[in-house]
């Protein structure tokens, strides 16, 4: 059910990856918008072409930089795409490579497919319900950028690596924001120190912390600080399908999305 989903997802996400790349090779200009996140020509583009991809399933899209419907129209849907066509806007003017293409399927609630991408480093995240959570790495994606819209899924799978990686590290690693560290956040990894002998801290900007989490590279990924449902609801489809969740601080249940307020509360991605 979800192979051709999946398929054009992905194929989506790099298209925007070339997207955001011609403009980040530019003296691109920053806009600044009410909530002083910053937006580029790079967001913009990205967000149509991934609308542009996704358009063949009829399945309505929530942007990040597109036009967000009233909740009494989105609650009648039960399923939507959530999209960021750029997270990490931050670390893009920063020009540090550290941001991602993120699209999820959302179906009643909860991410059943998620796409991560890198569009810099070239890593390759992705997962569906039943078909599992993978990884392709830069030194082998690097080579099927260019040829993305005629490789099959199956292609795709073939040099794939089944996520988690990593099974076994010497110390409890946390990855935390580049950008966006909390007070909270800290207090937490302070209680963490006094649980685990060994607590690496490792940082890195955008929606990659969860895929870290995800493949095994890192523990946990702590964030007590605001967020939207665009930011994690790809990164949670990729982490439920490596044995893994992003749990509301709140509820202490996984994060549900399509909400009245798609302001996140705080969470917690970890393996089970």
């Amino acid at each position: 059910m979800y192979h051709q989903l999946l398929h054009q997802t992905i194929i989506a996400s790099v298209l925007a990856g070339k997207e955001i790349l011609d403009v980040y090779e530019t003296n691109f200009n920053v806009e600044y918008k009410d909530d002083k996140s910053p937006l580029t020509l790079a967001d913009k583009k990205a967000s149509e072409k991934i609308i542009e991809e996704l358009n063949q399933f009829n399945i309505p899209v929530l942007s990040e930089e597109g036009v967000h419907d009233s909740y009494e129209k989105r609650k009648a849907w039960s399923k939507l795409w959530i999209v960021d066509p750029l997270d990490g806007t931050k670390e893009f003017v920063k020009r540090n490579g550290e941001f991602t293409v993120n699209i999820a399927l959302v179906e009643n609630n909860i991410p059943s497919l998620g796409v991560i991408y890198s569009p810099v480093f070239q890593d390759l995240y992705f997962a569906a319900k039943g078909i599992g959570s993978f990884k392709i790495d830069r030194s082998v994606f690097a080579s099927l950028v260019n040829s993305i819209q005629t490789s099959t899924l199956e292609q795709l799978l073939n040099v794939a690596q089944k996520l988690p990686i990593v099974s076994s590290r010497k110390n409890y690693v946390v990855v935390a924001s580049r950008s966006h560290m909390s007070t909270e956040t800290h207090q937490h990894i302070e209680q963490l120190k006094l649980m685990h002998q060994n607590v690496e801290i490792v940082s890195t900007g955008s929606s990659i912390k969860m895929c870290w989490v995800a493949e095994g590279i890192a523990n946990e990924y702590p964030r007590f600080g605001p967020t939207m449902e665009w930011d994690t609801a790809a990164g949670q489809a990729i982490l439920q399908e490596a044995n893994a969740n992003l749990i509301d601080f709140e509820t202490k249940q996984p994060m549900k999305y399509n909400r009245e307020n798609l302001l996140n509360n705080w969470f917690i991605a970890k393996r089970d």
